[in-house]
C-alpha cells in the first residue's frame, strides 16, 4: 500500500542568531532539534506525537507541512516532496500558534486559503460558509481575526485545517485554548475525517488527547524517537493500572483501598469521579 508519509533519517538544527539566543542555547552555536527520525504513515493511520516541550514535535510537523526545510534526510508526502504544490493541497495543518492575517476577516482569510487550494468561486464561497458554520463562527464571519479571542482563533484554525477535506491532517496541540464545546467539535471533525479515510498526525503532550484520538503513539525526546506503538503499550505498563469505579460508597472504597495495600499495592490518587466537561456537553446535546 502506498505511504501517505515517509520520513527517513530526518535531521534539523537551529542556530543562534543573537546574543540572547546564544545564551538560551547555553553557549552552543546550534541546537539539534531532530536527529535521525524515521517514520512511515499508511492511509488512514491515526498517530499521536508525544514528548516534552522542545522535543521536536512542532518542527517535525512544520517540515511535513513544507514550512521548514530539513537539514538532512528524506521526506516524501504522497510520493512527492512537501514542496510539491499538488501534495501540499492534500494536507490540512493547524499550527500551535495562530499565524493568520490579523487584518483580514474570518471570511476573507478562508476565501484566500480556499483559492490557494484551487477551488472555483462558487465552491469556494460554499466551502467557506459551511466551514464557518461548522466551527460556530458564522456570526463572526465579517470580524477581523485580530479581534478574535484565543478560543475563537483555534476554532478558525480548525476551519482552515479541515476546509479542503484533506487526505492528511496535521494538528499541533489541537486542544490548546479550546473549551468543552471546542473539544466536542474537534472530536466530531476527527471522526468525520476518519470516515473519509484521512490520515491523522497530531502533536500533544497531554495523555488524554493521545488516548482519545490516536491508535498509534510515537514518543519524541531530544529529537529522537524513543517509543512507537499503541497507546496502551507505550503509555501504559503492567506495574500501573487505572480503575474507574462506580456504585460504591465511601466505606466500601476505604475497604477496597485497604485490600489493595494488603496485597502489596498502593492507591496513588483518589478523588471524586464523574464525566468530564466534554462528556457532559456531548450527553446534553444527545438528549437535546
Amino acid at each position: 500500500m502506498p505511504l501517505v508519509l515517509e520520513i527517513r533519517g530526518l535531521g534539523k538544527s537551529f542556530g543562534a542568531r543573537s546574543s540572547l539566543a546564544l545564551l538560551r542555547l547555553g553557549g552552543r552555536r546550534r541546537l539539534q532539534v531532530l536527529a535521525g527520525v524515521d517514520l512511515a504513515l499508511e492511509p488512514g493511520a491515526r498517530v499521536g506525537l508525544c514528548g516534552p516541550n522542545g522535543s521536536g514535535k512542532s518542527t517535525l510537523l512544520r517540515i511535513v507541512a513544507g514550512i521548514e526545510p530539513p537539514d538532512t534526510g528524506l521526506v516524501r508526502l504522497f510520493g512527492a516532496t512537501p514542496a510539491d504544490p499538488a501534495a501540499r493541497r492534500r494536507i490540512g495543518f493547524l499550527p500551535e500558534a495562530s499565524p493568520f492575517p490579523a487584518e483580514l476577516s474570518a471570511r476573507a482569510a478562508l476565501e484566500l486559503f480556499a483559492s490557494l487550494h484551487g477551488f472555483g468561486r462558487r465552491e469556494r464561497h460554499a466551502r467557506v460558509a459551511a466551514s464557518l458554520e461548522r466551527v460556530g463562527l458564522a456570526d463572526q464571519a465579517a470580524r477581523a481575526l485580530g479581534r478574535f479571542s484565543k478560543g475563537m482563533l483555534r476554532r478558525f484554525g480548525l476551519a482552515h485545517a479541515f476546509l479542503a477535506e484533506p487526505d492528511l491532517v496535521l494538528l499541533d496541540e489541537p486542544t490548546a485554548g479550546l473549551d468543552a464545546a471546542g473539544h466536542v467539535l474537534l472530536d466530531e471533525l476527527l471522526r468525520e475525517s476518519a470516515a473519509r479515510g484521512a490520515t491523522l498526525l497530531f502533536a500533544s503532550h497531554h495523555y488524554e488527547d493521545v488516548a482519545r484520538h490516536a491508535e498509534r503513539v510515537v514518543v519524541l525526546v531530544d529529537g529522537r524517537i524513543v517509543a512507537d506503538g499503541t497507546p496502551a503499550g507505550v503509555l501504559g505498563g503492567p506495574e500501573r493500572t487505572l480503575l474507574e469505579i462506580e456504585g460504591l460508597d465511601a466505606t466500601a472504597i476505604a475497604e477496597l483501598a485497604r485490600e489493595v495495600a494488603r496485597r502489596g499495592g498502593r492507591v496513588v490518587e483518589r478523588h471524586a469521579g464523574g464525566p468530564d466537561l466534554v462528556d457532559l456537553l456531548r450527553r446534553s446535546r444527545e438528549r437535546g
